[in-house]
This record gives structure tokens, C-alpha cells and sequence, in this order.
């Protein structure tokens, strides 16, 4: 009894008898620790970075699509909607997927493209075309930086599905050619363009947030009814093989576009654990009928990366388990907040919001979220450019709700005006580098890991994330 009273209460027994509190434990020398680094390849002579690229305007923007499963079929049919495009060819391994596609070309009265299908290498005859300037790719993960790659070398655009590169190898190659052939790289990241998260943007360009210090981000949806549609099982053998968060770009591309990620500020260093693998062995179980005791990916993944600025981000992922669907989306400033997921929210110190023209201003404070009414009316106010013109046509034509028209109209309109597309290969080099620094992380036991520099020290030659627009 002795023992247990003097190991248990021995702080509590100091201070009551004594008047004394336990002594804190000495400082010691301070260690300082290295994040885990990899290498920055040296920018090949004669090339320079890509910022800001511009292209010469096109009348006509000619596409080619390669991959014509869930997402490209639905890329094919939103296409049919832009004005001054023209679809030249469809390309997908299986020839049923390409007849799909077509029926949507004929159905909306557009000039019979070419098909390309059942050859592994039938994708590359595409690319050699020269009545294309668009590569659109929306194929299995593994196959995307190759195809880019080479769509590129042969003297086109690329826009990538997401996620446009799986490893650090793919992201230089991807970088290195996009600066070598001085075309656009687009990684095709639809939540950028969600109502919410660009009203917000813009609300933060205004300053309405103050200086925005931490953001999160997440791709949690449960894949259960979708796991039988990805041909060959290709997505489950993926997150069976790889370990760390293999789909981060859902939170990174708009977490990234708020903090100016390489237009003022960039990526430093990040931490990522996950829990073990208990429903994806499980999968492999059901779909695949065997045992998996080498599954890589945890069910739950999250990462913590900090800026130069000193400013964070949170990101998460998990597809295994049965969650509401949530991409997290949450940024903190020093003037307010705001929130998507579950519900969606603005708070705000009241003198931000003096100059507005609200209902009910009188209930407005800092620790609680402002009305519904007054979130519309901010929501109209701050509505950005993008959405004034277009979000009648988005909710028309939709694909996720509109977001999906948003990202293909703004991606045809740059191109038909020259001008620097909303995202570049940087955006698809640092939201994608998570798959393979993560990794790194976690089988290092939460090791932080600097991120490198993909644009090679030309971060901060433009100051803050913007939309370009035709004059």
C-alpha cells in the first residue's frame, strides 16, 4: 500500500506537505535534427522555369482523349459544351468505352473524331497527331506522367487526371519537360473550382480572413460501391503495393492556392503517420479472393506540413472506412475562419465585416458563425469573376456539382487567350509529392521530410496565387 501511494500521488503528496511542487526537469543541451532529404535534380542547361507560361492563343483548341473509363467518358461528354473546341480523337484500350464516348460526340451533333483502342500503344499514335494541341488524359494513375511526358515531346498541351504523378521520378520528368518543350502541364484538380472554395479564395485575396495561417484538406470517401469499376483492380493493387497518402491533391490544390504555395511562399518541410491496414486487406479479400498480409496503405493517412512563412497545413485521406464524404476544407486567419466540411461556415471579427452591406449585423461576433443569411450575402458580394459569368452554364452542364465545367471552360479559355493557366506543373509537383515524401515519413517513423523546391528557386518571382483573364 506503501508503494502504490508513493508511486501514485508522489506530485500531489510534495505539494500538499510541503508546499513544494515536483521539480520540472532540467533543460538540456538543445539537438538539432535534419529533416530527411532527396535530390533536387540540377535544371538541364538551357532551360528555364515555367511560370507564368504563355502560349501562343489558339482559334480552336483541338482535343484528344486518351482514357474513356468513369472520368473520361464524362470529360468527353462536358466537352461538348465548350464553344470553339473540337474533339479530333478518342483513345482507350478497351473498344467499348471508346463507342460510349462516341455516341456522346454524335448525340451532340460534333464532327465524327478518330478512335484509337484495342493496342496497349495505341495512346501514343494519338499524341503524334498534328491536328491536336490538347492531350487530355484521364487513363489509369500509373500510366499518367508517360503519357504527359510524351504527349508534350511531341509538340502538344497535357491535362492530367489526378493524380498526374505517383513518385518523385515522374514529377521531375514531368517538370524537366514541360520547361524543355515550353508547353502546359495541367494536373485536371476539379475541387479548386468549387462554388465554396472559390468564393472563399476570393474572400481571402480580399483580405476578409486577415493573414490566413493554417488551412486543411482531405480526401475522405468511403470507395466502397466504386472498388468493382476500376478495370483490373488497378486502384486497390495501387494502395495494396504503396504506402502514405497516394490521392492527396483533393485538399492540397485548394490548401495550396490560399498560402500562395511558389507565388510568395512555399513548402518546407512535412510530418505523416497513419494507422494500420485492416479494411484494405479486407478488399483484396473480396474482390480479388486472397489473402493480402503485404497491404502498404493504412486505412487513415495524415499529413502536417509547414510553410516558410511559417504558416501549416493539414491534410488527410482515407478511403476504407465509412465517413460522410469530406475534403476537410477549413482555413484559420487572424481576422476569421472559415469551414465546408460537415457544414459550411464563416466567423469573422465584426469590424471585417463593418463596411458590408449584411442583414442582422448587430449579432455579429468571433466565436460563433455568422447566420445564414449573412453567409449568402457575403457568398453574393464576394463572388469572384469566374462565377459571375459562369455558374448558370456550371449548374447547367455539371460534373461534381459544376465544378468539373468550371475547371475545363477556365482551361479551354486560357488557351484560346494566351494566357498562364490557373495551375502549372509546380501545382501538380507539389501536390502530388506527398505520395512518395509521406512514405518516406511514415517508414522513418514520422521522420520529418524537407519538400523540395520544384520550381528551383523561382518561387517568389510572382506574389500571390491569381486567375488570368483576357483584357
Amino acid at each position: 500500500m506503501k508503494k502504490i501511494w508513493t508511486t501514485l500521488l508522489l506530485g500531489w503528496t510534495l505539494t500538499a506537505f510541503t508546499g513544494c511542487a515536483p521539480k520540472a526537469p532540467q533543460p538540456t543541451e538543445s539537438t538539432s535534427y535534419e529533416p530527411l532529404t532527396v535530390e533536387v535534380p540540377a535544371r538541364p542547361a538551357g532551360q528555364k522555369d515555367v511560370i507564368e507560361l504563355t502560349a501562343p492563343a489558339l482559334d480552336t483548341v483541338r482535343v484528344g482523349f486518351i482514357g474513356l473509363g468513369m472520368r473520361g467518358l464524362s470529360a468527353v461528354e462536358r466537352w461538348t459544351h465548350l464553344p470553339e473546341t473540337r474533339i479530333v480523337a478518342l483513345c482507350d484500350l478497351l473498344p467499348p468505352n471508346v463507342e460510349r464516348s462516341m455516341k456522346i460526340v454524335r448525340n451532340a451533333e460534333r464532327e465524327e473524331p478518330a478512335t484509337y483502342t484495342g493496342d496497349e500503344t495505341a495512346w501514343k499514335q494519338l499524341c503524334e497527331r498534328p491536328d491536336i494541341d490538347l492531350v487530355y488524359i484521364a487513363s489509369d494513375w500509373k500510366h499518367h506522367a508517360e503519357m504527359g511526358v510524351y504527349a508534350m515531346e511531341q509538340g502538344k498541351h497535357v491535362a492530367i487526371e489526378v493524380p498526374a504523378a505517383l513518385t518523385l521520378d515522374e514529377i521531375w520528368s514531368l517538370v524537366n519537360t514541360a520547361e524543355r518543350t515550353r508547353k502546359h502541364c495541367l494536373q485536371l484538380e476539379n475541387c479548386v473550382y468549387d462554388f465554396f472554395e472559390l468564393t472563399t479564395l476570393n474572400m481571402a485575396q480580399q483580405g476578409l480572413f486577415g493573414e490566413v495561417l493554417h488551412v486543411e484538406g482531405a480526401y475522405i470517401h468511403h470507395l466502397e460501391e466504386f472498388w468493382p469499376y476500376y478495370w483490373n483492380n488497378w486502384r486497390l493493387d495501387y494502395n495494396r503495393a504503396f504506402r502514405g497518402d497516394v490521392y492527396a491533391t483533393h485538399g492540397m490544390g485548394p490548401a495550396c492556392q490560399l498560402l500562395n504555395i511558389h507565388r510568395g511562399d512555399r513548402l518546407t518541410t512535412l510530418v505523416a503517420m497513419d494507422t494500420k491496414a485492416v479494411t484494405g486487406p479486407e478488399l483484396v479479400k473480396q474482390f480479388q479472393n486472397e489473402e493480402a498480409p503485404d497491404f502498404q496503405n493504412g486505412d487513415h493517412t495524415m499529413t502536417f506540413l509547414r510553410t516558410l512563412e511559417g504558416k501549416t497545413i493539414h491534410i488527410q485521406h482515407d478511403v476504407m472506412n465509412p465517413r460522410p464524404y469530406s475534403r476537410m476544407y477549413q482555413l484559420t486567419g487572424t481576422k476569421g475562419f472559415a469551414n465546408k466540411y460537415p457544414i459550411e461556415q464563416y466567423v469573422f471579427q465584426p469590424e471585417q465585416l463593418q463596411q458590408a452591406d449584411l442583414p442582422d449585423p448587430e449579432n455579429l461576433n468571433s466565436h460563433a458563425p455568422v447566420s445564414d443569411s449573412v453567409k449568402e450575402a457575403l457568398m453574393t458580394q464576394y463572388k469572384p469573376r469566374i462565377l459571375r459569368e459562369l455558374e448558370e452554364k456550371a449548374r447547367e452542364v455539371g460534373g461534381h456539382g459544376g465544378m468539373d465545367f468550371l475547371m475545363d471552360y477556365r482551361l479551354v479559355y486560357c488557351l484560346r487567350n494566351g494566357l498562364p493557366l490557373d495551375m502549372d506543373v509546380y501545382d501538380l509537383a507539389e501536390w502530388c509529392c506527398l505520395a512518395e515524401l509521406t512514405r518516406l515519413s511514415i517508414e522513418n517513423g514520422s521522420a520529418p521530410v524537407a519538400v523540395p523546391d520544384f520550381t528551383r528557386g523561382a518561387w517568389d518571382k510572382v506574389i500571390g496565387y491569381r486567375h488570368a483573364f483576357a483584357r
